[in-house]
């Protein structure tokens, strides 16, 4: 039996000459373009990692694979597709694409560590990208996490939304600690212009995109240095 890559490989950038090409991507009606709520405790590939849930569960049509990736402990709007082209479109750096993530941590940021995430923030040597970042009234609607988050009685929590164009290993939880206040849960909420809400669904459950829905996963809302 062919085993199923878990991601596919994006393609190297020829004549970008430091330009983005979001604006160019065209989605084809013959390819298929998904969005899943993942949920906590499911890794971001098909093949089976001993102790883990995957992919491989939720039954997606045959062909399609995961275009970048969420962490085991982290949740939210996961694109999966048969079309290589949307990979690169995605992650490819130089196209600088929006995610959103809403961040629950410790304690309260203030304005000080708010704009320090903005600016970028040195971790191991490298210093993130600018970003948005801004505190979130209160705590968002959102499902309760199947392995509650540690409580601590004299530390109180907050949430924090986090848009950036950059995607390195673990980063939003690595930017966080930088400035004080760890990660405790993180959703991603949004790409582009798509957000959990716009997609109506529970964490497990897919839905394929219509074509129009696509092209909003390309939009920006902010310029980015």
């Amino acid at each position: 039996m062919t085993r199923r890559p878990n991601s596919f490989k994006p393609e190297k950038s020829q004549g970008s000459h430091g330009k983005s090409n979001l604006s160019k991507f065209k989605p084809r009606a013959e390819c298929q373009y998904i969005a899943l709520v993942k949920p906590y405790g499911v890794i971001s590939q098909f093949s089976e990692e001993k102790g883990h849930r995957t992919l491989a569960e939720f039954d997606f049509p045959p062909h399609v694979y995961p275009i970048g990736r969420l962490d085991v402990d982290s949740e939210g709007l996961l694109l999966l597709s048969d079309d290589t082209r949307f990979n690169k479109a995605l992650l490819d750096p130089i196209n600088q694409h929006e995610r959103t993530y809403w961040v629950q941590v410790d304690g309260i940021p203030d304005k000080t560590a708010l704009n320090n995430l903005s600016r970028g923030v040195n971790i191991q040597g490298h210093t993130t990208a600018s970003c948005h970042a801004r505190l979130l009234e209160g705590e968002p609607d959102l499902p309760p996490r199947p392995v509650p988050i540690r409580f601590r009685k004299n530390i109180p929590t907050s949430w924090i939304s986090i848009t950036l164009a950059e995607g390195k290993n673990r980063q939003v939880r690595k930017m966080t600690a930088a400035v004080g206040h760890p990660t405790l849960r993180l959703v991603r909420w949004a790409i582009g212009d798509v957000t959990i809400e716009d997609v109506d669904l529970e964490p497990g459950n897919w839905r394929r995109l219509e074509i129009a829905e696509v092209k909003r996963l390309f939009a920006r809302k902010f310029a980015f240095d």
